[in-house]
């Protein structure tokens, strides 16, 4: 009798879309070659720090696992293990995984991190708890765009509960930090607790964005005055207040985290990290659908926060014009779920603005590479500009759990 043979790896190019990837592979199981990642930088070639830390959390809450690259760093070949959680991930201490993000990973927000783990962690064979920190943890919005860990915790968590998802499922910010400028550290500290593991995910229909009803947001502040958060709050009120008269935003004033000081003459002394202030918005329509913004003050600072709670305000009016059900920061999460899910066809309605992106057309193109059906597009019609998106579900669900 034969062994029978291994599945082919699958294999990819560039260092674009390398943690969706990553993800798609643990998710599904099959093995990954990704080569040239920046073959061709004199200066920077192979993983970035950001991207050696996302390998080392996939290696930290699923058992198994193997990592191989090059020694340039140019070439990655990843074998997804089971994902465990962290009762038996490598490194868990007390049920309790501590991740630490480094002072090389500042350029990116922990939202970077928590998105991806928010998507295994439905199908992890035991609890997920995961405490990020160190002097690269940002919990703001970053200036590459990412989203900041208040709008994580209140427009993407609550997504999940289209599928069937929504007990004890928790992000604590424990320490707030803003993005650092050059040669500071962050030093934020953030805690995942997503306690709600599901055999496949219910089969999503979400076709009807119905109207805006209500407003809600956090404007917080670092370091700086909390008069800061007042002049954010009333920029973003005053464009807002026209369109929908329930808008409510909290104010969060904290003080700066303190990092290692790295002083030789003081081995154990401390100091600030990055100060600054930002606004997180979140937009809550009649059939429950949530639309996001997020604006922070850069972090060489020179922007009145006026101008931050208008930039806001208005990037939240159009993330909102763009119509469908979801925002093109939550197709990842809305479609990997369904792909994932029961072998029955999902539909959910997007703009034409958030199909037709860059991400979520590669996102489409690498769900097929994994096994996935291709999607199916059609007009929502009745006058409406939105397409409906029709994606197949393969059944791959929860392998490390018998039952829901």
């Amino acid at each position: 009798m034969t062994e029978p043979e291994a599945q082919p790896l699958l294999r990819f190019t560039g260092h674009r879309h390398l943690r969706t990837r990553l993800l798609l592979a643990t998710l599904t199981g099959r093995a990954i070659r990704i080569s040239q990642i920046r073959s061709t930088s004199h200066t920077h070639p192979g993983l970035t720090p950001t991207e050696v830390s996302f390998l080392r959390l996939l290696d930290a809450v699923t058992n198994g696992s193997s990592i191989e690259f090059s020694m340039t760093g140019t070439t990655l070949v990843y074998r997804p293990g089971l994902i465990t959680g962290s009762s038996e991930g490598l490194g868990a201490i007390g049920g309790v995984i501590r991740h630490e993000l480094h002072k090389e990973c500042a350029s990116r927000g922990v939202s970077w991190w928590i998105v991806p783990l928010c998507i295994l962690s439905p199908f992890s064979k035991g609890n997920m708890n995961v405490v990020f920190h160190g002097e690269g943890c940002v919990t703001g919005a970053t200036p590459a765009g990412d989203i900041s860990a208040d709008t994580v915790r209140t427009a993407i968590l609550p997504l999940y509960r289209n599928f069937g998802i929504e007990r004890n499922i928790e992000l604590r910010i424990l320490k707030r930090s803003c993005a650092p400028g050059p040669g500071k550290s962050a030093g934020g500290e953030v805690q995942l607790v997503f306690n709600h593991q599901v055999r496949l995910p219910k089969t999503l229909h979400l076709m009807n964005p119905g109207r805006v009803k209500r407003i809600r947001g956090v404007a917080y502040a670092v370091g700086v005055s909390g008069s800061n958060n007042a002049r954010v709050i009333e920029a973003a009120r005053g464009v807002l207040n026209k369109f929908v008269p329930d808008t409510y935003i909290f104010s969060d004033v904290s003080s700066a985290p303190l990092v290692p000081s790295n002083d030789k003459n003081n081995p154990g002394g401390k100091k600030k990290g990055a100060v600054g202030f930002g606004i997180s918005l979140v937009a809550e329509s009649s059939t429950h659908c949530l639309y996001s913004a997020d604006m922070s003050s850069p972090p060489t600072g020179g922007t009145p926060p006026e101008d931050i709670g208008k930039q806001a305000a208005y990037q939240l009016l159009e993330v909102i014009s763009q119509g469908g059900c979801v925002e093109k920061s939550a197709v990842e999460t809305m479609v990997c779920l369904m792909a994932m899910g029961s072998e029955d066809v999902g539909r959910l309605a997007m703009g034409r603005d958030v199909v037709g992106s860059e991400d979520v057309i590669q996102l489409g193109r690498d769900l097929s590479e994994f096994g996935g059906s291709g999607w199916g597009l059609r007009d929502a019609g009745e006058g409406r500009d939105d397409l409906i998106v029709s994606v197949v579900g393969r059944g791959v669900g929860n392998v490390g759990r018998k039952v829901a």
